[in-house]
């Protein structure tokens, strides 16, 4: 029978440490909080559509991909699988992906919730993002530090201008 472990790249926390990142999540969201910021919660995956090609094409090598549900290769690209171009595969078997970052979800909630936003809006989010990142030789971090999955907190603005939103320059 093997060893029960988790996977490369994640961490669990116990409660020691809980208790302490708890206490930095509450600071966090009081300075936020304290400066007009509101909570928003995105999901941990998007479509892939919406996360490929916003963090150009290195960026989009990272993107954590997940296989369509049920038999994905049913509907794979026969020669994409025959030919071994994974690029042309993933297109077939992947729909969904885990965030990258909060900054694309966060422009994704903007667009679908526009009209029930007060402008400008100010938002905070602390939650999980995933990297499938491979620290090289040359990488200031220590590669036994490295993890796929990392917390990000962060506070944005967005403004909306209505005029670039339609071909006339009105509300849509």
């Amino acid at each position: 029978m093997s060893k029960p472990s988790i996977p490369k790249g994640t961490r669990d926390f116990g409660p020691q440490a809980m208790a302490r990142r708890q206490w930095m999540f509450d600071t966090l969201r009081a300075v936020f909080e304290s400066h007009g910021f509101v909570p928003i919660q995105t999901p941990s995956f998007e479509n892939l559509s919406t996360l490929t090609g916003k963090y150009g094409e290195e960026g989009d090598q990272l993107i954590f991909k997940i296989l369509n549900n049920g038999d994905y290769l049913a509907k794979a690209d026969e020669s994409a699988l025959e030919a071994k171009d994974s690029k042309a595969l993933t297109a077939s078997i992947s729909k969904k992906a885990l965030r990258y970052d909060l900054t694309v979800p966060f422009a994704r909630f903007v667009v679908m919730n526009r009209n029930e936003l007060t402008f400008p809006f100010k938002r905070y989010q602390i939650q999980n993002v995933w990297r499938g990142d491979r620290p090289g030789r040359d990488d200031t971090r220590n590669s036994r530090n490295a993890t796929a999955t990392s917390l990000e907190a962060t506070a944005r603005s967005a403004n909306w201008n209505w005029s670039r939103c339609s071909t006339k320059g009105s509300r849509p």
